[in-house]
């Protein structure tokens, strides 16, 4: 076993001292995402700097800790805040978490995160289903030596975003009455937001949504075989598309506005999931 593969049993040997069950779902919550927990019964959190080998999550609207418990009776792992490679991390660590998810037993995750809109038809506040994605940052988590145990050297990412979970995400849209939007997120690293001229380059490319996370998780979480749904808040329109600067509290804001239909989004989407 590789270092780094007893540092991730490590970690999931700690949390798994702490639960009482072994739930097949994870959910990773990004900026804003974390009304859901407020369906969360009888939780039980882990900070994620107790957890051996973690790092601890420093960005405003991520708590930085693991939520388990049960969302209308359905058992759940859930990444309140994620882990960011802007945050000054290596890939390894920004990823860890999906390994020890893989190690826990989940076998589906859902990913959501804060991204800007690139696409002109979309508003600020509109929910985006991640059909494909574009990384854009000349980095890769699984680059160096491959831990067999862990996946495949070479993993296929032709259908990185799994088309059953989207199926339920889109009739659970169309049953809520809720506009769902499809595209494509392109990742970059960060901290700083794109400038126009980047932001006219990834529609070019296209992009329809850019944001700093996601993508190394999806990554990672398909070379373990785990299957992957994702979900982006279009929290503003990207650089360039309104004269308008940009900031970390217009996110907050936007998903402030929104909580209502995505919390209800999600709790279905648990259920249907599980």
């Amino acid at each position: 076993m590789t270092e780094y593969n007893r540092k991730i049993q490590a970690a999931a040997g700690y949390i798994r001292e702490r639960i009482s069950f072994a739930p097949k779902l994870g959910l990773v919550l990004g900026s804003g995402w974390n009304m859901i927990l407020e369906d969360m019964e009888s939780p039980v959190r882990i900070p994620y700097a107790q957890v051996p080998g973690m790092v601890a999550s420093t960005v405003p609207g991520h708590a930085g800790e693991w939520v388990f418990g049960k969302i209308n009776g359905h058992e759940i792992c859930v990444m309140a805040g994620r882990i960011h490679y802007y945050e000054g991390h290596t890939l390894q660590d920004v990823t860890l978490p999906m390994r020890v998810m893989k190690a826990l037993g989940i076998e589906k995750v859902v990913l959501t995160n804060a991204a800007g809109a690139v696409n002109k038809g979309f508003q600020a506040g509109d929910m985006m289903l991640l059909t494909d994605h574009i990384n854009l940052t000349a980095n890769n988590p699984l680059i160096g030596p491959n831990d067999d145990e862990l996946g495949t050297r070479f993993p296929d990412m032709s259908k990185a975003y799994d088309p059953e979970m989207q199926s339920v995400a889109r009739s659970i849209a169309k049953e809520q009455g809720l506009t769902l939007r499809e595209g494509v997120y392109m990742w970059l690293t960060g901290p700083t937001f794109e400038t126009p001229a980047e932001i006219r380059m990834a529609r070019t490319l296209g992009a329809d949504a850019v944001g700093m996370s996601t993508v190394p998780e999806v990554i990672v979480a398909r070379h373990g075989g785990m299957r992957v749904l994702a979900l982006s808040c279009m929290t503003n329109m990207a650089a360039g598309v309104l004269d308008q600067p940009l900031s970390h509290q217009e996110v907050l804001e936007t998903m402030s506005r929104v909580r209502v239909p995505y919390r209800a989004f999600i709790a279905r989407l648990i259920e249907l999931l599980s």
